[in-house]
């Protein structure tokens, strides 16, 4: 994420046309298909990512702990998006860090203890540590001698520079930092390929590229995703491939998607494809309050599910959250956005779990920021059958699935966050539930079985247990 501030809009209210914006709640979007597991059972992914951007080379990710992934599992989330960094991995050309891959792999040994599945996510800001920040390495890293301006308050503005714009186009376009690329996933796949905490990689994280003369940055941002990321999507899936069959590719399209404008990407050709997008608004990026008036989430959802649609791939939102969730309108906010993507989305990833201020989801105390803990609700990791509905009221704080049973054994999986009082989970259909309570203050994992040979519409509804 580039924590960006009022650059943010500026930079985007000037560079993309007035009917880029929404005037008015759009019309209802498609819907994506559902994820699924090789079991054929719907899956809901609710996680946060987790990070350590300050720590480099011999001690890069020795921030993330277990507590990180303990804590994240005790709320009931089952999900994580790892950010690692080329130029941990590759400080040098062909020569691959020892060091960072063990830590990794002990990271994701934490991660499966806690029952945590892990997104890999090749992550960069503001390209890489030529520009001051991490991701692509210096040694892949060319500007054509460009200039390059610094921009301490407002990360987002260095994208448009000249010197980051072209490190960008050199990236997307120079063979030989196209087999570097595929080099360094092909290193991670085969090292991390069996390991049972990993779920899928993302192949990079918001990427950009050169605006050409004349264009806006709908135009360009396009052109981006048509002709360079798409072409690359497919370079890097392929090398994955050579040493990992199973685990789900993640892509993504520029940020511009924020400002609800449809992507330009093309078909990754690839039977694991996950669309995955941010769900960030310019107007709360720079600090301010959630407007529900500007119809921003509307037109978002308008945008964002259109080619996942088309492509029928899944969508998984890679990160949101807004940078002060303590302002008047937040709680609104998170439950808008929460509804929003359960209408279309398999699951998310909060930005960020950490323990501190602004992004993190809890403080140094380990409770919830403000608003933050709607995030933790009951929901439904695996549902063996095909679901017909299911859905959060977060008046009545109770969660109900509706799903049809294929006619044959399959269990489906529930969780819930701790609560004060508890909850309690009843199933109408030709299923059972074990446990059918949730005791107060823990976690709670419900397993639901179809019973043999039966089948026919299935109901389960969880909600609080009545106080004593």
């Amino acid at each position: 994420m580039v924590k960006a501030g009022a650059a943010l809009a500026t930079v985007l209210a000037v560079l993309l046309p007035a009917t880029a914006r929404a005037d008015g709640p759009p019309s209802p979007p498609p819907s994506p298909p559902p994820l699924t597991d090789d079991r054929g059972r719907t899956l809901t992914l609710r996680g946060w990512n987790v990070e350590d951007k300050t720590h480099r080379g011999a001690d890069a990710l020795s921030a993330v702990t277990e507590r990180h992934f303990r804590d994240m599992h005790d709320q009931g989330f089952d999900f994580a998006r790892l950010l690692v960094f080329w130029d941990d991995l590759e400080p040098r050309p062909g020569h691959y860090s020892a060091r960072c891959l063990r830590k990794i792999e002990r990271i994701l040994d934490w991660a499966h203890r806690w029952r945590i599945q892990v997104v890999i996510d090749a992550h960069q800001d503001v390209f890489g540590p030529e520009f001051g920040h991490r991701g692509i390495p210096e040694w892949a890293t060319r500007t054509d001698g460009l200039p390059f301006t610094p921009h301490p308050e407002d990360w987002f503005a260095e994208y448009f520079e000249p010197a980051v714009q072209a490190a960008f186009e050199h990236l997307y376009e120079d063979r030989d930092l196209q087999r570097a690329q595929a080099r360094m996933w092909q290193v991670l796949a085969r090292r991390l390929a069996h390991h049972p905490a990993v779920f899928g990689y993302d192949l990079i994280n918001e990427p950009m590229g050169r605006l050409r003369a004349g264009e806006d940055l709908p135009t360009a941002a396009h052109r981006i995703e048509s002709e360079q990321l798409t072409p690359m999507y497919n370079r890097i899936a392929a090398a994955i491939r050579t040493a990992d069959r199973h685990s789900r590719l993640f892509v993504e399209p520029t940020p511009i998607v924020g400002e609800g404008l449809p992507t330009g990407l093309g078909r990754i050709h690839d039977p694991k494809v996950v669309y995955a997008p941010h769900f960030y608004d310019a107007t709360m990026e720079a600090g301010g309050d959630y407007d529900p008036s500007a119809h921003w989430i509307e037109a978002y959802e308008n945008a964002v599910t259109r080619y996942p649609s088309a492509q029928h791939i899944p969508v998984v939102i890679g990160e949101w959250g807004p940078r002060d969730s303590s302002l008047p309108n937040m709680a609104r906010f998170y439950g808008d956005a929460l509804a929003s993507l359960d209408r279309y989305s398999s699951g998310w990833a909060g930005y960020e779990w950490c323990y501190g201020g602004g992004y993190c989801a809890v403080g140094a105390d380990g409770r919830f920021l403000a608003n933050k803990e709607q995030t933790a609700r009951p929901y439904a990791p695996a549902v063996a059958g095909t679901v017909r509905d299911q859905g959060y009221d977060p008046v009545a704080r109770t969660f109900h699935l509706v799903y049809g049973s294929p006619g044959r054994p399959g269990v489906s999986e529930l969780s819930t966050p701790p609560t004060a009082v508890g909850w309690r989970v009843s199933v109408r259909g030709p299923a059972v539930a074990r446990p059918r309570t949730v005791p107060a203050g823990r976690r709670g994992t419900v397993r639901v079985w179809t019973q043999p040979g039966a089948s026919g519409r299935i109901t389960v509804t969880v909600c609080p247990q009545p106080a004593p």
